[in-house]
């Protein structure tokens, strides 16, 4: 039923680019390659006359179990780690700020083959609720919005690859916009293997309203948006995982309160590793496309960690002003995260940063734009070797209506 749901496909440019593509796997032989390179310097660091020289082998054998681990998809970590990456179109003729080429997906999908492992986003929240272990460099795919061309483009690349994936939809658009899915197509896709979760009913902007209905008026309206995306999401495909992806990554510690107090996770668009320290109603996604699709910078990305904030000063991402009254402070809980080494970026420039022992500060001399922003600050791991510690810090500020831009 899928694959007629995919031939009959009425986006006939992106069909055409899907049918032209070569599906092929490169990894197998370098996988061998590297395991019979790793066996080589065993046997040389076992033998005698190779004991003189023990510190140069062991050098280059750890520079070849670098080169491994690449490939290893059985290692895992003892501390749960994971990228989540975030993706909207997969076409050549949507909006280009939200959208990646088929052809770029699937390089950024043969890459990961190579050197990741592809979780689903249920074992990654399920590892952070329970401390428990992931796969080395895991990451788990995800999409918003429902578009069809997630079915004509993406999804015969990912089930090549046995690669799981969820797609957060708006049940009311379900069927109903030009470039969406259809139930047909979405009850298809998840009786193939395809996660389907909550973007709530009309991808409203949820913190819009907010500071002119009062709060307890606010936090209805939208919790009844949210409860009814999830019962008809549940009345199409038998489930409720409770996950909710804030339209435009936009939400404010009421409403990560509420998802709470409800059970639910929730993800949003800002940057950066999950880990244990990680908020569970504010999950942050890597966006893969747009200005993010660039498979050179994307790696820094994939390799990232999530950075041990115990605690942050910031306590609120949705703003009342445009400027900071005071600096923010994140308390960083790992000696292996070498701060000495830290930067904080916004708006693409460098911040002044302060350190007082595990305490990071910074403040920004200039004004926040209306919509949304964010500081990210990253440090090199003292241990993992070209593997940064990643942290972003999301501000939301409204126009003078109460209201969000687009």
């Amino acid at each position: 039923m899928l694959i007629n749901l995919i031939r009959h496909s009425v986006d006939e440019d992106m069909k055409n680019n899907y049918l032209n593509q070569k599906r092929t796997k490169q990894s197998t032989g370098l996988k061998v390659f590297y395991s019979m390179l790793a066996g080589v310097f065993c046997v040389l660091l076992s033998t005698s006359g190779f004991a003189t020289n023990l510190d140069a082998n062991v050098n280059t054998a750890t520079r070849a179990q670098e080169q491994g681990a690449e490939t290893d998809k059985m290692s895992v970590s003892t501390i749960p780690n994971a990228v989540i990456l975030l993706y909207h179109h997969v076409s050549s003729s949507t909006p280009a700020s939200t959208s990646i080429s088929p052809e770029t997906f699937k390089s950024h999908m043969e890459y990961l083959d190579t050197h990741h492992t592809v979780v689903s986003i249920q074992d990654v929240v399920s590892a952070l609720q329970d401390n428990k272990t992931l796969p080395e460099k895991a990451v788990a795919i995800t999409f918003d919005d429902g578009y069809a061309n997630i079915l004509h483009n993406a999804h015969p690349i990912l089930a090549d690859l046995g690669f799981p994936y969820t797609v957060f939809i708006n049940p009311d658009e379900i069927g109903v916009g030009p470039k969406q899915l259809t139930w047909e197509q979405v009850i298809a896709m998840h009786n193939d293997g395809v996660t389907f979760a909550n973007h709530t009913l009309d991808h409203l902007h949820m913190l819009n309203g907010e500071q002119t209905m009062g709060k307890s008026a606010w936090l209805e309206k939208v919790w009844e948006n949210v409860e009814s995306a999830e019962k008809k999401i549940e009345d199409k495909l038998s489930i409720s995982l409770k996950y909710l992806a804030y339209p435009f990554g936009e939400y404010n510690t009421a409403l990560a309160n509420k998802l709470k107090a409800e059970g639910y996770i929730g993800f949003g668009q800002h940057s950066g590793a999950v880990g244990p320290n990680s908020d569970m109603q504010a999950l942050p996604r890597f966006p893969a496309a747009g200005p993010y699709a660039n498979l050179a910078t994307l790696k820094t990305k994939l390799n990232s960690l999530a950075m041990p904030v115990t605690h942050s000063t910031h306590e609120n991402p949705r703003m009342t002003t445009r400027t900071l009254s005071s600096p923010i402070s994140l308390t960083i809980d790992s000696n292996d995260v070498r701060l000495t080494q830290v930067n904080c970026f916004f708006g693409g420039d460098t911040i002044e940063t302060n350190l007082e022992g595990k305490v990071l500060s910074f403040t920004l001399d200039k004004s926040l734009p209306i919509g949304r922003s964010r500081v990210n600050c990253t440090a090199p791991s003292n241990t993992q070797a070209g593997r940064y510690y990643w942290y972003s810090t999301p501000f939301f500020v409204a126009d003078e209506s109460g209201n969000y831009p687009d």
